[in-house]
């Protein structure tokens, strides 16, 4: 944006008195002229107008090399240096005048915070009282700073504010200030995922601690001799013990999850073979529930980039819930669907199926449904896990639900070495490990 044309008011100021000293001795003379009369006084007034000017000028050439420097005009715009160095910075950032008007907005900002007319009011375009205030008590107190400013439209962001006076050499006080903004959404985000995390995991092991405390008393104090509900309330305690394990369990193999780097590019595995062995571990809980288990395309081998173990990991957890909350359905379907260059991996169950609105929040943590009897089960962490196993897979998980019918839990890959060449690899890569 083009700047306005810079002025000064001073230079109007001592060009008025000039204008009106040439009138008066304009008059003067063609009074002279006109009047032999006046000529006299005119001649006399005239002398007299030009000792008192001569004085004057003498005064203030006298008072400006006392000061050892002449007085400029401040400037309104920064220079061309300044813009430079603020264009430069990758954080928007803003040059404000004493007045707090905009006088230069660097690229980010502009693409940030949009386009701003420059001289306008900064509060035109930021609509805070606590980051005009801190401005202001910049400029009054000609130090530094820093405050917060945030937005929740067209999205929410947050942001550490620096106002930073810029003094200039020679200037008795700093004419214009700068206002960085520093974008902390991310890690406001992670600290409120942080603090989330830590109260959901201290109320989900809080239950079974308490519950076992509640038990242990009961059983050292009116069940002490009670050799029935002692044998019950031990089975309660049992099933506590164990909920509290596998919550601590999940925690610790979503931090572990969470550390690790991504794959390696050659590191393959096949995805028949690995679905295969989530089959052999379901069969036993899928025959006591009184499910059959149809395997889909498992006869030819799928080679993906991944993990053996992870994807074991994450397909397993799929068939658990299928069977947990799919029980109803009467069989569960796990198996693959081949593309030229993808391959889909599925656990599909005919249960009850999810309410749509559930279904976008199942990986959050500690987000449970509940199931057909008005329960909640689970950890809320079996998804969670999965989300961020295929997030180091460079893939995601697509949950398809219609209530009544079932759900279908599905993983694309992008196959890669088909044949023996890709089984050589695989051979030689587990021969160097």
């Amino acid at each position: 944006m083009a700047e306005p044309a810079p002025h000064s008011d001073d230079a109007r100021r001592r060009a008025l008195p000039s204008l009106a000293t040439l009138v008066c001795v304009a008059g003067l003379l063609l009074i002279a002229y006109a009047e032999p009369q006046a000529r006299v006084l005119a001649l006399a007034t005239l002398a007299v107008a030009a000792c008192v000017w001569l004085v004057q000028r003498g005064a203030r050439a006298s008072r400006r090399r006392k000061a050892g420097k002449t007085v400029l005009p401040s400037p309104l715009w920064p220079n061309a240096s300044v813009k430079s160095v603020v264009d430069a910075m990758r954080e928007p950032a803003f040059v404000l005048d004493r007045n707090l008007a905009l006088r230069f907005s660097n690229t980010v900002g502009i693409q940030t915070f949009g386009n701003m007319a420059l001289g306008d009011p900064i509060a035109m375009r930021f609509r805070a009282p606590e980051l005009i205030a801190a401005m202001a008590e910049s400029i009054e107190s000609g130090e530094a700073q820093m405050t917060e400013y945030a937005e929740r439209a067209p999205s929410e962001r947050a942001w550490a504010v620096d106002i930073l006076p810029m003094p200039l050499p020679g200037e008795p006080q700093p004419l214009f200030f700068l206002a960085l903004f520093r974008d902390r959404t991310q890690m406001r985000r992670l600290e409120r995922i942080r603090t989330d995390f830590v109260a959901n995991a201290s109320h989900e092991l809080r239950t079974p601690l308490a519950s076992l405390s509640g038990f242990i008393e009961t059983l050292k104090g009116p069940a002490r001799d009670d050799a029935k509900a002692r044998a019950q309330f031990l089975d309660i305690m049992q099933e506590q013990a164990r909920r509290m394990s596998r919550l601590i369990d999940d925690l610790l193999s979503l931090s572990r999850i969470e550390m690790r780097r991504r794959l390696e590019p050659n590191e393959l595995t096949d995805l028949a073979s690995v679905l295969r062995v989530v089959a052999q571990q379901a069969a036993p809980t899928a025959a006591e529930k009184g499910l059959a288990l149809d395997l889909v395309g498992l006869d030819e081998e799928a080679l993906v980039n991944g993990d053996h173990d992870e994807l074991v990991q994450v397909f397993g957890n799929l068939a658990e819930n299928a069977m947990k909350y799919g029980d109803g359905g009467g069989r569960i379907e796990i198996g693959l669907l081949r593309a030229e260059e993808t391959v889909d991996a599925f656990v599909r169950d005919f249960g009850q199926g999810i309410a749509p609105e559930h279904v976008p929040r199942l990986t959050e943590r500690f987000y449970r449904v509940e199931d057909g009897s008005g329960r909640v089960r689970g950890t809320g962490l079996g998804l969670s896990i999965v989300r961020n196993v295929l997030i180091r897979h460079n893939t995601r998980l697509s949950i398809a639900s219609i209530p009544g019918q079932g759900s279908t839990f599905s993983v694309r890959f992008r196959r890669r070495i088909s044949g023996d060449f890709g089984k050589a690899i695989m051979k030689q890569k587990d021969r160097v490990s």
